[in-house]
Protein backbone atom coordinates (compact mmCIF):
# COMPACT_ATOMS: atom_id res chain seq x y z
CA UNK A 1 0.00 0.00 0.00
CA UNK A 2 1.39 3.39 -1.00
CA UNK A 3 1.46 6.41 1.30
CA UNK A 4 -1.35 8.05 -0.69
CA UNK A 5 -3.50 4.91 -0.41
CA UNK A 6 -2.82 4.79 3.33
CA UNK A 7 -3.91 8.41 3.75
CA UNK A 8 -7.07 7.74 1.75
CA UNK A 9 -7.81 4.63 3.82
CA UNK A 10 -7.58 6.59 7.08
CA UNK A 11 -10.17 9.07 5.82
CA UNK A 12 -12.38 6.22 4.65
CA UNK A 13 -12.27 4.68 8.12
CA UNK A 14 -13.24 8.06 9.58
CA UNK A 15 -16.16 8.03 7.14
CA UNK A 16 -17.23 4.57 8.28
CA UNK A 17 -17.11 5.57 11.94
CA UNK A 18 -19.02 8.83 11.45
CA UNK A 19 -21.69 7.32 9.20
CA UNK A 20 -22.32 4.55 11.75
CA UNK A 21 -22.36 7.13 14.53
CA UNK A 22 -25.04 9.08 12.68
CA UNK A 23 -27.11 5.94 12.15
CA UNK A 24 -26.93 4.91 15.81
CA UNK A 25 -27.59 8.51 16.84
CA UNK A 26 -31.19 8.67 15.59
CA UNK A 27 -32.58 5.40 14.15
CA UNK A 28 -33.29 3.73 17.54
CA UNK A 29 -35.51 6.69 18.44
CA UNK A 30 -37.48 7.07 15.19
CA UNK A 31 -40.50 5.16 16.48
CA UNK A 32 -40.76 7.18 19.71
CA UNK A 33 -40.23 10.44 17.84
CA UNK A 34 -42.96 9.85 15.24
CA UNK A 35 -45.53 8.02 17.40
CA UNK A 36 -45.27 9.95 20.66
CA UNK A 37 -43.34 13.20 20.27
CA UNK A 38 -45.05 14.27 17.03
CA UNK A 39 -48.27 12.51 18.02
CA UNK A 40 -48.71 10.82 14.65
CA UNK A 41 -49.52 7.39 16.09
CA UNK A 42 -48.13 3.88 15.92
CA UNK A 43 -49.34 3.25 12.35
CA UNK A 44 -47.44 6.23 10.94
CA UNK A 45 -44.36 5.30 12.99
CA UNK A 46 -44.49 1.79 11.55
CA UNK A 47 -44.82 3.23 8.05
CA UNK A 48 -41.76 5.43 8.66
CA UNK A 49 -39.65 2.40 9.56
CA UNK A 50 -41.00 0.57 6.51
CA UNK A 51 -40.28 3.53 4.22
CA UNK A 52 -36.77 3.73 5.67
CA UNK A 53 -36.15 0.14 4.52
CA UNK A 54 -38.04 0.35 1.22
CA UNK A 55 -36.12 3.46 0.15
CA UNK A 56 -32.90 1.50 0.56
CA UNK A 57 -34.27 -1.36 -1.56
CA UNK A 58 -35.22 1.08 -4.32
CA UNK A 59 -31.92 2.96 -4.61
CA UNK A 60 -29.42 0.12 -4.14
CA UNK A 61 -29.97 -1.50 -7.58
CA UNK A 62 -29.04 1.85 -9.20
CA UNK A 63 -26.23 2.70 -6.78
CA UNK A 64 -23.91 0.00 -8.10
CA UNK A 65 -24.20 1.21 -11.68
CA UNK A 66 -23.58 4.80 -10.56
CA UNK A 67 -20.46 3.76 -8.62
CA UNK A 68 -19.09 1.92 -11.66
CA UNK A 69 -19.75 4.85 -14.03
CA UNK A 70 -18.96 7.83 -11.77
CA UNK A 71 -16.70 6.34 -9.12
CA UNK A 72 -17.48 5.70 -5.44
CA UNK A 73 -16.49 9.14 -4.11
CA UNK A 74 -19.04 11.29 -6.03
CA UNK A 75 -21.77 8.77 -5.20
CA UNK A 76 -20.80 8.86 -1.51
CA UNK A 77 -20.88 12.67 -1.43
CA UNK A 78 -24.33 12.72 -3.05
CA UNK A 79 -25.56 10.12 -0.54
CA UNK A 80 -24.22 12.15 2.39
CA UNK A 81 -25.93 15.35 1.23
CA UNK A 82 -29.20 13.43 0.70
CA UNK A 83 -28.99 11.89 4.17
CA UNK A 84 -28.20 15.28 5.73
CA UNK A 85 -31.24 16.89 4.09
CA UNK A 86 -33.41 13.95 5.18
CA UNK A 87 -32.20 14.15 8.79
CA UNK A 88 -32.66 17.92 9.00
CA UNK A 89 -36.15 17.88 7.49
CA UNK A 90 -37.14 14.94 9.72
CA UNK A 91 -36.30 16.96 12.80
CA UNK A 92 -38.52 19.80 11.58
CA UNK A 93 -41.40 17.69 10.25
CA UNK A 94 -44.79 17.83 11.90
CA UNK A 95 -47.07 16.05 9.42
CA UNK A 96 -47.22 12.43 8.31
CA UNK A 97 -46.38 13.25 4.67
CA UNK A 98 -43.28 15.29 5.52
CA UNK A 99 -42.09 12.68 8.01
CA UNK A 100 -42.43 9.90 5.42
CA UNK A 101 -40.64 11.88 2.70
CA UNK A 102 -37.84 12.83 5.08
CA UNK A 103 -37.34 9.26 6.27
CA UNK A 104 -37.19 8.10 2.64
CA UNK A 105 -34.37 10.58 1.92
CA UNK A 106 -32.50 9.58 5.09
CA UNK A 107 -32.92 5.86 4.41
CA UNK A 108 -31.84 6.15 0.76
CA UNK A 109 -28.77 8.21 1.63
CA UNK A 110 -27.60 5.90 4.39
CA UNK A 111 -28.15 2.81 2.24
CA UNK A 112 -25.89 4.09 -0.55
CA UNK A 113 -23.09 5.08 1.85
CA UNK A 114 -22.15 1.47 2.63
CA UNK A 115 -21.43 0.10 -0.89
CA UNK A 116 -19.70 3.38 -1.80
CA UNK A 117 -17.40 3.19 1.25
CA UNK A 118 -16.80 -0.54 0.67
CA UNK A 119 -15.77 0.13 -2.93
CA UNK A 120 -13.39 2.86 -1.77
CA UNK A 121 -11.80 0.32 0.59
CA UNK A 122 -11.38 -2.10 -2.32
CA UNK A 123 -9.77 0.60 -4.47
CA UNK A 124 -7.35 1.60 -1.70
CA UNK A 125 -6.26 -1.91 -0.68
CA UNK A 126 -4.67 -5.02 -2.10
CA UNK A 127 -5.76 -8.60 -1.55
CA UNK A 128 -3.08 -8.80 1.14
CA UNK A 129 -4.43 -5.88 3.17
CA UNK A 130 -8.15 -6.10 2.35
CA UNK A 131 -9.20 -8.45 5.15
CA UNK A 132 -7.62 -6.22 7.78
CA UNK A 133 -9.18 -3.12 6.19
CA UNK A 134 -12.68 -4.59 6.30
CA UNK A 135 -12.13 -5.86 9.84
CA UNK A 136 -11.28 -2.29 10.84
CA UNK A 137 -14.40 -1.07 9.02
CA UNK A 138 -16.62 -3.47 10.97
CA UNK A 139 -14.92 -2.57 14.25
CA UNK A 140 -15.46 1.15 13.68
CA UNK A 141 -19.06 0.65 12.53
CA UNK A 142 -19.97 -1.20 15.72
CA UNK A 143 -18.13 1.33 17.83
CA UNK A 144 -19.89 4.20 16.03
CA UNK A 145 -23.32 2.60 16.40
CA UNK A 146 -22.80 1.95 20.10
CA UNK A 147 -21.44 5.39 20.93
CA UNK A 148 -24.05 7.11 18.76
CA UNK A 149 -26.91 5.25 20.41
CA UNK A 150 -25.52 5.96 23.89
CA UNK A 151 -25.12 9.71 23.30
CA UNK A 152 -28.42 10.02 21.43
CA UNK A 153 -30.27 8.33 24.28
CA UNK A 154 -28.95 10.91 26.75
CA UNK A 155 -29.85 13.85 24.53
CA UNK A 156 -33.50 13.06 23.81
CA UNK A 157 -36.46 13.70 26.04
CA UNK A 158 -39.88 12.39 24.96
CA UNK A 159 -41.51 15.40 26.62
CA UNK A 160 -39.51 17.93 24.57
CA UNK A 161 -39.80 17.91 20.77
CA UNK A 162 -36.91 20.38 20.63
CA UNK A 163 -34.53 17.71 21.94
CA UNK A 164 -35.32 15.54 18.91
CA UNK A 165 -34.96 18.51 16.58
CA UNK A 166 -31.50 19.03 18.08
CA UNK A 167 -30.72 15.34 17.65
CA UNK A 168 -31.61 15.26 13.94
CA UNK A 169 -29.86 18.60 13.35
CA UNK A 170 -26.67 17.21 14.88
CA UNK A 171 -26.97 14.13 12.66
CA UNK A 172 -27.28 16.36 9.59
CA UNK A 173 -24.22 18.33 10.73
CA UNK A 174 -22.26 15.07 11.11
CA UNK A 175 -23.08 14.06 7.54
CA UNK A 176 -22.10 17.50 6.21
CA UNK A 177 -18.85 17.34 8.19
CA UNK A 178 -18.24 13.97 6.57
CA UNK A 179 -18.77 15.57 3.14
CA UNK A 180 -15.90 17.95 3.93
CA UNK A 181 -13.66 15.12 5.18
CA UNK A 182 -14.35 12.78 2.27
CA UNK A 183 -13.97 15.54 -0.33
CA UNK A 184 -10.27 15.64 0.61
CA UNK A 185 -9.76 11.94 -0.24
CA UNK A 186 -7.49 11.37 -3.23
CA UNK A 187 -8.56 8.05 -4.66
CA UNK A 188 -6.09 5.98 -6.74
CA UNK A 189 -6.82 5.79 -10.45
CA UNK A 190 -9.53 3.19 -10.95
CA UNK A 191 -9.13 0.76 -13.86
CA UNK A 192 -11.31 1.52 -16.83
CA UNK A 193 -13.89 -1.17 -17.57
CA UNK A 194 -13.56 -1.71 -21.29
CA UNK A 195 -16.14 -4.46 -21.59
CA UNK A 196 -18.64 -3.20 -19.00
CA UNK A 197 -22.29 -3.49 -20.03
CA UNK A 198 -23.72 -0.18 -21.24
CA UNK A 199 -27.06 -0.60 -19.46
CA UNK A 200 -28.10 -1.40 -15.92
CA UNK A 201 -29.95 -4.46 -17.24
CA UNK A 202 -26.76 -5.70 -18.89
CA UNK A 203 -24.65 -5.23 -15.77
CA UNK A 204 -27.13 -7.18 -13.66
CA UNK A 205 -27.24 -9.92 -16.31
CA UNK A 206 -23.46 -10.14 -16.16
CA UNK A 207 -23.53 -10.39 -12.37
CA UNK A 208 -26.21 -13.09 -12.40
CA UNK A 209 -24.06 -15.07 -14.81
CA UNK A 210 -21.38 -15.36 -12.14
CA UNK A 211 -22.33 -18.59 -10.35
CA UNK A 212 -20.04 -18.01 -7.40
CA UNK A 213 -21.48 -14.53 -6.79
CA UNK A 214 -25.05 -15.81 -7.01
CA UNK A 215 -24.20 -18.56 -4.54
CA UNK A 216 -22.58 -16.00 -2.23
CA UNK A 217 -25.70 -13.81 -2.40
CA UNK A 218 -27.90 -16.77 -1.42
CA UNK A 219 -25.54 -17.53 1.44
CA UNK A 220 -25.49 -13.86 2.44
CA UNK A 221 -29.29 -13.72 2.58
CA UNK A 222 -29.40 -16.72 4.92
CA UNK A 223 -26.60 -15.23 7.07
CA UNK A 224 -28.31 -11.89 7.54
CA UNK A 225 -31.78 -13.41 7.88
CA UNK A 226 -30.73 -15.89 10.58
CA UNK A 227 -28.64 -13.45 12.64
CA UNK A 228 -28.90 -9.71 12.06
CA UNK A 229 -32.57 -9.94 11.08
CA UNK A 230 -33.40 -11.45 14.49
CA UNK A 231 -31.44 -9.26 16.91
CA UNK A 232 -34.03 -6.60 17.64
CA UNK A 233 -37.14 -8.53 16.59
CA UNK A 234 -37.59 -12.28 16.90
CA UNK A 235 -34.75 -13.03 19.30
CA UNK A 236 -35.60 -10.18 21.67
CA UNK A 237 -39.31 -11.12 21.57
CA UNK A 238 -38.38 -14.75 22.27
CA UNK A 239 -36.16 -13.69 25.18
CA UNK A 240 -38.88 -11.59 26.79
CA UNK A 241 -41.78 -14.00 26.21
CA UNK A 242 -40.13 -17.41 26.56
CA UNK A 243 -37.17 -16.75 28.85
CA UNK A 244 -38.66 -13.92 30.91
CA UNK A 245 -35.71 -11.65 30.13
CA UNK A 246 -35.99 -8.11 31.52
CA UNK A 247 -35.35 -5.06 29.38
CA UNK A 248 -32.14 -4.37 31.30
CA UNK A 249 -30.93 -7.93 30.62
CA UNK A 250 -31.77 -7.47 26.95
CA UNK A 251 -29.60 -4.34 26.95
CA UNK A 252 -26.83 -6.34 28.61
CA UNK A 253 -27.10 -8.99 25.88
CA UNK A 254 -26.76 -6.36 23.14
CA UNK A 255 -23.80 -4.85 24.97
CA UNK A 256 -22.19 -8.32 25.24
CA UNK A 257 -22.55 -8.73 21.48
CA UNK A 258 -20.76 -5.43 20.82
CA UNK A 259 -18.12 -6.13 23.49
CA UNK A 260 -17.21 -9.50 21.95
CA UNK A 261 -16.90 -7.91 18.50
CA UNK A 262 -14.69 -5.11 19.77
CA UNK A 263 -12.52 -7.42 21.91
CA UNK A 264 -12.20 -10.32 19.48
CA UNK A 265 -12.08 -8.61 16.08
CA UNK A 266 -8.32 -8.43 15.56
CA UNK A 267 -7.57 -11.60 17.51
CA UNK A 268 -9.94 -13.51 15.25
CA UNK A 269 -8.42 -11.84 12.19
CA UNK A 270 -5.16 -13.76 12.62
CA UNK A 271 -7.11 -17.03 12.62
CA UNK A 272 -9.26 -16.08 9.63
CA UNK A 273 -6.44 -14.86 7.37
CA UNK A 274 -4.73 -18.28 7.42
CA UNK A 275 -7.79 -20.33 6.49
CA UNK A 276 -10.08 -20.83 3.55
CA UNK A 277 -12.86 -18.28 3.49
CA UNK A 278 -15.53 -20.87 2.73
CA UNK A 279 -14.52 -22.90 5.78
CA UNK A 280 -14.48 -19.82 7.99
CA UNK A 281 -18.07 -19.06 6.96
CA UNK A 282 -18.99 -22.72 7.48
CA UNK A 283 -17.59 -22.59 11.02
CA UNK A 284 -19.67 -19.46 11.70
CA UNK A 285 -22.77 -21.51 10.85
CA UNK A 286 -21.76 -24.08 13.47
CA UNK A 287 -21.07 -21.38 16.08
CA UNK A 288 -24.48 -19.83 15.45
CA UNK A 289 -26.14 -23.25 15.67
CA UNK A 290 -24.63 -23.55 19.15
CA UNK A 291 -25.91 -20.03 19.89
CA UNK A 292 -29.47 -21.04 18.96
CA UNK A 293 -29.17 -24.19 21.08
CA UNK A 294 -28.12 -22.03 24.05
CA UNK A 295 -31.07 -19.72 23.31
CA UNK A 296 -33.29 -22.81 23.38
CA UNK A 297 -32.04 -23.64 26.85
CA UNK A 298 -32.67 -20.05 27.97
CA UNK A 299 -36.33 -20.13 26.97
CA UNK A 300 -37.28 -23.79 27.09
CA UNK A 301 -35.01 -25.20 29.82
CA UNK A 302 -35.95 -25.76 33.44
CA UNK A 303 -33.13 -23.73 34.98
CA UNK A 304 -33.38 -20.70 37.21
CA UNK A 305 -34.04 -17.20 35.94
CA UNK A 306 -30.37 -16.35 36.51
CA UNK A 307 -29.29 -19.31 34.34
CA UNK A 308 -31.78 -18.34 31.63
CA UNK A 309 -30.47 -14.78 31.60
CA UNK A 310 -26.85 -15.94 31.46
CA UNK A 311 -27.69 -18.28 28.58
CA UNK A 312 -29.50 -15.52 26.69
CA UNK A 313 -26.56 -13.12 27.10
CA UNK A 314 -24.23 -15.91 25.94
CA UNK A 315 -26.35 -16.31 22.81
CA UNK A 316 -25.68 -12.71 21.79
CA UNK A 317 -21.99 -13.11 22.66
CA UNK A 318 -21.69 -16.17 20.39
CA UNK A 319 -23.38 -14.26 17.58
CA UNK A 320 -20.77 -11.52 18.09
CA UNK A 321 -17.94 -14.04 17.71
CA UNK A 322 -19.40 -15.20 14.40
CA UNK A 323 -19.80 -11.61 13.21
CA UNK A 324 -16.15 -10.89 14.01
CA UNK A 325 -15.16 -13.86 11.82
CA UNK A 326 -17.39 -12.76 8.94
CA UNK A 327 -16.28 -9.12 8.71
CA UNK A 328 -12.80 -9.85 7.23
CA UNK A 329 -14.22 -12.64 5.07
CA UNK A 330 -17.44 -11.68 3.27
CA UNK A 331 -16.61 -8.21 1.93
CA UNK A 332 -13.12 -9.14 0.61
CA UNK A 333 -14.65 -12.19 -1.06
CA UNK A 334 -17.23 -10.01 -2.83
CA UNK A 335 -14.37 -7.78 -4.02
CA UNK A 336 -12.33 -10.73 -5.30
CA UNK A 337 -15.31 -12.14 -7.20
CA UNK A 338 -15.90 -8.82 -8.99
CA UNK A 339 -14.32 -8.32 -12.43
CA UNK A 340 -11.91 -5.40 -12.62
CA UNK A 341 -13.73 -2.10 -12.14
CA UNK A 342 -17.05 -3.73 -11.18
CA UNK A 343 -16.59 -3.78 -7.40
CA UNK A 344 -19.23 -1.08 -6.96
CA UNK A 345 -21.87 -3.15 -8.76
CA UNK A 346 -21.05 -6.26 -6.73
CA UNK A 347 -20.94 -4.38 -3.41
CA UNK A 348 -24.34 -2.81 -4.12
CA UNK A 349 -25.83 -6.18 -5.07
CA UNK A 350 -24.61 -7.71 -1.82
CA UNK A 351 -25.90 -4.70 0.14
CA UNK A 352 -29.29 -5.20 -1.55
CA UNK A 353 -29.34 -8.85 -0.45
CA UNK A 354 -28.50 -7.76 3.09
CA UNK A 355 -31.27 -5.16 3.08
CA UNK A 356 -33.81 -7.73 1.84
CA UNK A 357 -32.82 -10.13 4.62
CA UNK A 358 -33.08 -7.37 7.22
CA UNK A 359 -36.57 -6.53 5.93
CA UNK A 360 -37.86 -10.12 5.82
CA UNK A 361 -36.12 -11.32 9.00
CA UNK A 362 -38.10 -9.25 11.53
CA UNK A 363 -41.38 -9.83 9.67
CA UNK A 364 -40.93 -13.61 9.96
CA UNK A 365 -38.98 -13.88 13.20
CA UNK A 366 -40.95 -11.36 15.29
CA UNK A 367 -44.30 -13.19 15.40
CA UNK A 368 -42.61 -16.60 15.48
CA UNK A 369 -40.30 -15.71 18.37
CA UNK A 370 -43.11 -14.13 20.38
CA UNK A 371 -45.56 -17.03 20.20
CA UNK A 372 -44.09 -20.28 18.79
CA UNK A 373 -41.01 -20.59 20.93
CA UNK A 374 -39.77 -24.13 20.23
CA UNK A 375 -40.39 -23.96 16.44
CA UNK A 376 -38.62 -20.58 16.36
CA UNK A 377 -35.42 -21.98 17.88
CA UNK A 378 -35.50 -25.14 15.74
CA UNK A 379 -36.09 -23.23 12.49
CA UNK A 380 -33.19 -20.85 13.02
CA UNK A 381 -30.89 -23.58 14.31
CA UNK A 382 -31.52 -25.36 11.00
CA UNK A 383 -30.89 -22.11 9.11
CA UNK A 384 -27.51 -21.89 10.86
CA UNK A 385 -26.61 -25.43 9.83
CA UNK A 386 -27.74 -24.47 6.32
CA UNK A 387 -25.10 -21.71 6.39
CA UNK A 388 -22.44 -24.38 6.88
CA UNK A 389 -23.74 -26.45 3.95
CA UNK A 390 -24.02 -23.45 1.62
CA UNK A 391 -20.53 -22.23 2.55
CA UNK A 392 -18.94 -25.61 1.74
CA UNK A 393 -20.79 -25.67 -1.59
CA UNK A 394 -19.56 -22.16 -2.35
CA UNK A 395 -15.99 -23.28 -1.73
CA UNK A 396 -16.22 -25.64 -4.72
CA UNK A 397 -16.93 -22.69 -7.03
CA UNK A 398 -14.02 -20.53 -5.86
CA UNK A 399 -10.48 -20.44 -7.16
CA UNK A 400 -7.66 -20.81 -4.67
CA UNK A 401 -6.90 -17.07 -4.91
CA UNK A 402 -10.51 -16.29 -3.99
CA UNK A 403 -10.96 -18.88 -1.25
CA UNK A 404 -7.49 -18.91 0.30
CA UNK A 405 -5.61 -15.79 -0.85
CA UNK A 406 -2.80 -16.05 1.71
CA UNK A 407 -1.85 -19.53 0.44
CA UNK A 408 -1.98 -18.34 -3.17
CA UNK A 409 0.35 -15.42 -2.37
CA UNK A 410 2.74 -17.70 -0.48
CA UNK A 411 2.95 -20.03 -3.47
CA UNK A 412 3.79 -17.15 -5.84
CA UNK A 413 6.53 -15.88 -3.51
CA UNK A 414 7.96 -19.39 -3.13
CA UNK A 415 8.19 -19.67 -6.92
CA UNK A 416 10.14 -16.41 -7.09
CA UNK A 417 7.39 -14.16 -8.43
CA UNK A 418 5.97 -10.95 -7.05
CA UNK A 419 2.86 -11.29 -4.91
CA UNK A 420 -0.27 -10.41 -6.79
CA UNK A 421 -3.25 -8.70 -5.31
CA UNK A 422 -3.63 -5.19 -6.65
CA UNK A 423 -6.43 -6.24 -8.95
CA UNK A 424 -9.43 -8.39 -8.04
CA UNK A 425 -9.38 -11.97 -9.28
CA UNK A 426 -11.31 -12.48 -12.48
CA UNK A 427 -14.25 -14.83 -12.67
Amino acid sequence: MTRAMGAAMRRIHVGNALSAFGLGFTVPYLYVYVAQVRGLGAVTAGMVLAVFAVAALIVLPFAGRAIVRRGPLPVLLAALVTAALGALSLGLSGSAVSVLLSSAALGAGQAVMQPALATMIVDCSSSGTRSRAFAMQFFLQNLGLGVGGLIGGHLVDADRASSFTLLFSLEAAIFLLLVVVMATVRMPHSPRVEDAPRSAKGSWKQLLGNRAMVQLCVLGFVLFFACYGQFESGLSAYGVEAAGISTSALGTALAANTLVIVAAQFVVLRFVERRKRSRVIASVGLIWAVAWAVAGYAGLGNGSQEMATAAFVSTYALFGLGEAMLSPTLAPLVADLAPTGMAGQYNSAFALVKQLALAVGPAVGGPLGASLHAPYVVVFLLFSLGITVLALRLGRLLTEAQDHPSAARSRVVAQGGAPTGHAPAQV
